[in-house]
């Protein structure tokens, strides 16, 4: 399983073009969340962080200011692999990289969404840097990684889920988004209130259709790419769901849940050697396994 992984991994978090990310250097440089935070811990997975970043877009692409921006000003119908890689890239400097490191990037990402602007088909007008909407796309994130990391590869406590959601904090602050939730209870309450807002659209499942059918996963992963996106569905709020048309067509079967279960299990014992969250171990001075050991409960 380890090769498969590292495989994956450096597969979708390796731009084609673009600035080379050393998570090694420089020695002792401190990332914006701890070693020993939840958060180093849970985006070390590539299977739940596969997961729980389809789930996120699906949140994202029910809000249709969200929808508009993603679909309209991407590349994401035409080059998913390499849009995936971008984005995977940038969360792992976010939690991994060197604070200085982390921030310039992030700065780059805000001026570049500083153009972004539009109308959805209903006529409302949108602006990616919206405080509202940064909001909701970090809230989505949170909970994505969270969740698929807490359904697929290790249980999290109350505690660590809130306190995931809290460690995100720094970085969504510097994305402008001020008021993203601080803990789970947060999350369900600006999930609430965003409810009514949220709609269906074919656009929901075109985005499942690219994310199933394109070669994104290499090797034996590619077999299981279909049940990893029937897993991110199946980690969707309900209520969500059941807006969007979801429905039973989109469940795992038990087979397909034992398996994602198992990938994901795996992808959280084995060290991917070169991965962010190695490099970032050994820039801290801490073993390439510090991420990979047993937790006291």
């Amino acid at each position: 399983m380890a090769d498969p992984l590292s495989r994956a991994a450096a597969r979708l978090l390796a731009p084609d073009e673009g600035p080379k990310i050393d998570f090694s250097a420089p020695p002792g440089a401190p990332a914006l969340t701890s070693p020993d935070s939840v958060s180093w811990r849970v985006f070390k997975n590539p299977v739940s962080l596969f997961v729980g970043g389809i789930t996120a877009v699906i949140l994202e692409l029910a809000e249709p200011r969200v929808r508009s921006g993603v679909w309209d000003h991407s590349s994401f119908k035409a080059q998913p692999l390499k849009r995936l890689k971008r984005t995977g890239l940038a969360a792992m400097v976010t939690v991994y990289g060197p604070r200085e490191t982390a921030e310039k990037m992030i700065a780059g990402v805000v001026r570049m969404h500083g153009h972004v602007t539009g109308q959805t088909p209903a006529g409302v007008g949108y602006q990616a840097n919206d405080p509202a909407l940064l909001d909701w796309v970090q809230a989505t994130a949170s909970f994505g990684f969270i969740e698929a990391y807490h359904a697929y590869a290790r249980p999290l406590s109350q505690v660590e889920r809130d306190a995931a959601f809290a460690e995100a904090a720094p970085g969504a602050r510097l994305y402008g988004a001020t008021g993203a939730p601080t803990s789970e209870a947060a999350w369900k309450r600006q999930l609430a209130l965003m409810l009514p807002n949220l709609e269906p659209s074919e656009i929901v499942f075109e985005f499942l259709e690219i994310m199933t059918s394109t070669p994104l996963l290499p090797g034996p992963l590619r077999l299981i790419q279909k049940p990893l996106v029937r897993a991110a569905v199946a980690i969707t709020p309900v209520e969500v769901r059941a807006r969007l048309g979801l429905g039973e067509a989109f469940d795992l079967n038990g087979v397909e849940r034992r398996l994602v279960r198992l990938a994901g299990a795996s992808a959280d014992k084995v060290p991917i050697k070169g991965s962010p969250a190695v490099e970032s171990s050994r820039r801290m001075g801490l073993p390439e396994d510090y991420l990979y050991r047993r937790r006291a409960a």
